[in-house]
């Protein structure tokens, strides 16, 4: 190691770290380069500070620490059907008589009840009607951001749900045989897995979502083995009393999954400390549209200015 002039310490830092012999490695790497090569007074800081800055490193090197972002709440129903989630699932065979390939599934978010209506893939009347309907209901429609889909997350899990359901029944053949001999295609299958959920407990809830829309389960196939089964006729006041306990228990129970939830996904993830007029980089994790091989384009490309900053969960 040897003293080194100011005018050589530009220099000394391109050859370590813009060199390519070098690598644009990481910064314990080309501090232990410099090091070995020449010292100067505050070294160390003088180098990070030149790596921190090279903007050739910044947009080629993936980021590895925790995302930007916590979890939020969304707007919180307060009573059933107040908030609804809508999502497709496509590119299903064809289906029923009138040759159905998608279905419609919508999700109560109070009571987690689910509603699965096989449709076309491009079934421009039903989208029609649902505008109709929403905009003489005076319902408020919000679309979720392209590439996230926690924003649509019980929408987006209950599409799984059923196509994993669908594909239990129907995964080798278009049609399948129940125990009695009867055939079934996943159209008409549908009914009787929406019936299956229905009466699931929910984890976030607590409860089943048939519990919590009428007050009891219907009974099933299976619930006719049992003898011992007993008519239960509450009367009015006591069924109050019952659908308030259940209305409780359902809020604490939403609440505490969403807080289990917050708190997993809040460990790798942190609030930004952008500024505004802050230069910024945008990540190209889901452009499409940058030339060049997909395997090699910068991880992210700008700077950016900042004109402005949103409140936190502000849309």
């Amino acid at each position: 190691m040897t003293l080194c002039r100011r005018l050589l310490i530009n220099t000394i830092l391109h050859k370590c770290h813009d060199s390519v012999y070098s690598g644009h490695l990481s910064e314990d790497r080309k501090l232990e380069k410099v090091k070995n090569c020449a010292w100067w007074p505050s070294w160390r800081k003088g180098g990070l500070e030149y790596f921190h800055t090279c903007d050739r490193f910044q947009k080629a090197n993936r980021s590895t620490g925790k995302k930007f972002g916590l979890i939020i709440h969304i707007q919180e129903p307060k009573s059933p059907w107040e908030v609804v989630h809508m999502d497709w699932v496509t590119v299903l065979p064809l289906s029923g008589d009138k040759s159905h390939n998608a279905c419609l599934v919508i999700v109560e978010r109070y009571r987690k009840t689910p509603i699965f209506l096989p449709c076309h893939k491009d079934d421009t009347d039903m989208d029609t009607a649902l505008l109709i309907w929403i905009k003489l209901f005076g319902t408020k429609l919000s679309f979720s951001t392209a590439y996230h889909p926690q924003t649509d997350g019980l929408a987006e899990r209950m599409v799984q749900t059923l196509e994993n359901m669908i594909r239990r029944f129907c995964a080798y053949v278009l049609e399948s045989k129940d125990s009695e001999g009867f055939k079934h295609d996943w159209c008409t299958l549908i009914p009787a897995l929406e019936l299956a959920y229905k009466t699931s407990v929910h984890s976030s809830t607590g409860q089943t979502p048939a519990m919590l829309e009428k007050g009891w389960n219907p009974r099933l196939p299976a619930d006719t083995l049992r003898k011992d089964l007993i008519e239960i006729n509450p009367t009015a006041s006591s069924f109050k009393i019952m659908l308030d306990k259940v209305k409780n228990h359902t809020k604490q129970s939403m609440n505490d999954s969403f807080d289990y939830a917050k708190q997993k996904c809040d460990k790798s993830h942190k609030l930004p400390d952008f500024k505004v007029r802050d230069l910024v980089l945008v990540s190209t994790f889901n452009f499409d549209n940058i030339k060049g091989p997909k395997k090699l384009k910068d991880c992210y490309v700008g700077p950016f200015f900042i004109v402005a900053l949103l409140l936190h969960g502000e849309m």
